[in-house]
């Protein structure tokens, strides 16, 4: 029997490309691509870029990695066994999700200045923004040179689009991506939720990736973001009226 394109798709699994040619180059993030493929020729050994969830910030330090043949730490399992195993550049990424060991981050800065190493950390958000304990930390992270990305264009978000359905081995025509981008949340992130969803029905009822399925997948979102906002707001609306919600009198126990 011969297969159609969404029983194929069921065999294929979803994996992210994040090589160099795959990174989509806009306005919006031209000035991070273009820090990287300077590279080794930096103004500063060190550099944090800092953009939105999802706006290519991992994808970007990712061909940086490749590039430079770096190690990778997550910021927030960093501890002491990662001084001495390291040599070479080093990518950090998300510092945003906390720091293991102040210490030891404040350390591999000083190690990578000191022996010329080049170190390019990420983050959703500025240093400065940073909660951080360790105030010679945190007068070291606040001074490093910030390359951001800012948010998506349309042209950006439309190739974005494009990419997520080619990682999924979706193939949708150019009506379909404009109508998903002119009506979705202008955010990288929400490309790739709506991508996911669109798949997930495509797959779910054996159809076309078409306008109509992107029409019904989105409504679908709309309605279910307002279900659950709807709690939310009666409860607000009651607090503004009545006051916070207060625990229940505990009955006084008699003493023998």
């Amino acid at each position: 029997m011969t297969a159609t394109p969404s029983q194929l798709v069921l065999d294929l699994a979803h994996h992210p490309a994040l090589q160099a040619e795959d990174f989509l180059v806009s306005r919006s993030n031209q000035a991070a691509a273009d820090f990287v493929d300077r590279w080794p020729d930096w103004p500063s050994v060190s550099a944090i870029v800092v953009a939105p969830a999802r706006a290519g910030k991992t994808h970007l330090a990712n061909v940086w990695r490749l590039k430079s043949g770096a190690a990778r730490l997550e910021a927030r399992h960093i501890c002491e066994a990662d001084v001495a195993s390291l040599s070479g550049p080093l990518l950090i990424e998300d510092l945003h999700a906390g720091i293991g060991e102040e210490r030891v981050l404040f350390h591999l800065l000083n190690l990578t200045r000191e022996q010329r190493r080049s170190l390019l950390i990420t983050s959703r958000v500025p240093p400065g923004e940073l909660t951080v304990a360790l105030p010679d930390l945190r007068s070291r992270l606040r001074a490093l040179p910030v390359v951001a990305i800012e948010p998506p264009d349309e042209a950006l978000l439309k190739a974005v689009l494009v990419k997520h359905f080619a990682d999924r081995q979706l193939a949708v025509e150019p009506h379909v991506i404009g109508y998903i981008a002119l009506h979705m949340e202008q955010s990288m992130e929400a490309a790739a939720s709506v991508v996911a969803a669109i798949d997930a029905a495509a797959l779910s009822s054996q159809r076309r990736v078409t306008r109509a399925l992107v029409q019904q997948v989105m409504a679908a979102q709309v309605f279910a973001e307002q279900a659950l906002a709807e709690p939310l707001a009666d409860e607000t609306a009651r607090e503004l009226v009545l006051g916070p919600r207060s625990r229940a009198p505990q009955p006084k126990t008699s003493q023998a």
